[in-house]
């Protein structure tokens, strides 16, 4: 048994130590917005957020997370599909046949959450999620969009 923080809730989960968290995020949990693509963490079809870094969960056994760690899936990015990402993504008609946009968004998000204002270089570098529609270009564009929308954070000095 594993206890997994799964989108701000814990949940007790019966599989095998390695047992890949794709799996269980989507046959334990029924969370199904998280792809399978290759299998092997080149496609970023599964992407999701382990501690707010971007990870491919068809390689993460379920037996490495400990029940501190903070999973997110797209489920759980926005319940709504209000985040800034995803209504770039709306608004600039990223998806083609939109299989690995889920993967995408979880990839942008983490990128803007660690670098706000991301260069052309630095979305390049950090979105290596495939997409076999060939949408990279709506992508890059996406990430500005949302970069220009995220809630700016306030430090002690602006307070």
């Amino acid at each position: 048994m594993a206890k997994l923080n799964i989108n701000g809730r814990v949940r007790d989960v019966q599989v095998e130590g390695d047992t890949p968290l794709l799996w269980v995020l989507r046959e334990n949990v029924g969370l199904t917005g998280t792809k399978y693509g290759c299998g092997v963490a080149q496609c970023g079809a599964c992407s999701v957020h382990l501690n707010g870094d971007v990870v491919r969960s068809c390689s993460i056994p379920v037996g490495k997370i400990r029940a501190s760690d903070r999973i997110v899936t797209i489920e759980g990015l926005s319940p709504t599909a209000s985040h800034p990402v995803q209504k770039a993504w709306l608004a600039l008609d990223v998806p083609q046949c939109g299989y690995c946009q889920s993967g995408q968004i979880m990839a942008a998000a983490a990128l803007l959450a660690k670098n706000p204002s991301p260069s052309d270089r630095d979305i390049d570098e950090a979105m290596t999620n495939i997409c076999r529609c060939g949408t990279y270009q709506r992508i890059r564009a996406a990430v500005h969009v949302a970069a220009q929308a995220m809630p700016t954070k306030r430090t002690a000095k602006s307070a």
